[in-house]
């Protein structure tokens, strides 16, 4: 008996998570000589992106801008607080939200990544060639646009992943 599959297709979700985790086996070594996870790394980089702002950045946009749901978030928070990488205030204009910011110390960890990262980077353009990495990141930016309905955050996305 023989079985065909209904898919015409190639597997995209699949395909887009297997060129992540190729990525980050580039980036997952560095960041574990800093005592850095996945997840603290991005809450880094978006605070390192935000650090001119020096009122601190809210912790609902950190989490929009890191993919990390709310509860993961202030775990991922709690643990970069204690480390000392990040210092987290109430909200000068509204007590009820939580502003973040990155310490000296954080600050210092992107910094030293940041030269590693971008290392990798160049290095892809070199093999992939500008034009091909920069046709990458507008197709991926068009499959974004493309599959993210205006009415939902990519906090709403990741929520629906983990389902």
């Amino acid at each position: 008996m023989s079985h065909t599959t209904p898919f015409v297709h190639r597997n995209l979700p699949r395909l887009l998570l297997q060129a992540r985790e190729a990525v980050m086996a580039h980036t997952r070594p560095s960041l574990r000589q800093h005592g850095l996870s996945d997840q603290q790394w991005r809450v880094l980089r978006v605070l390192g992106e935000h650090a001119q702002d020096l009122a601190g950045t809210e912790t609902g946009r950190v989490a929009r801008e890191a993919y990390l749901l709310g509860p993961s978030l202030t775990g991922v928070l709690t643990r970069m607080e204690r480390d000392g990488l990040i210092e987290r205030a109430r909200c000068p204009q509204d007590a009820r939200r939580t502003v973040v910011r990155a310490t000296a110390l954080g600050l210092r960890k992107v910094q030293a990544l940041s030269q590693t990262i971008e290392a990798h980077y160049s290095w892809m353009e070199q093999q992939l060639g500008k034009a091909k990495l920069g046709q990458l990141y507008a197709l991926l930016d068009e499959v974004i646009a493309l599959e993210t309905p205006d009415t939902e955050t990519p906090e709403e996305l990741a929520e629906e992943e983990e389902r």
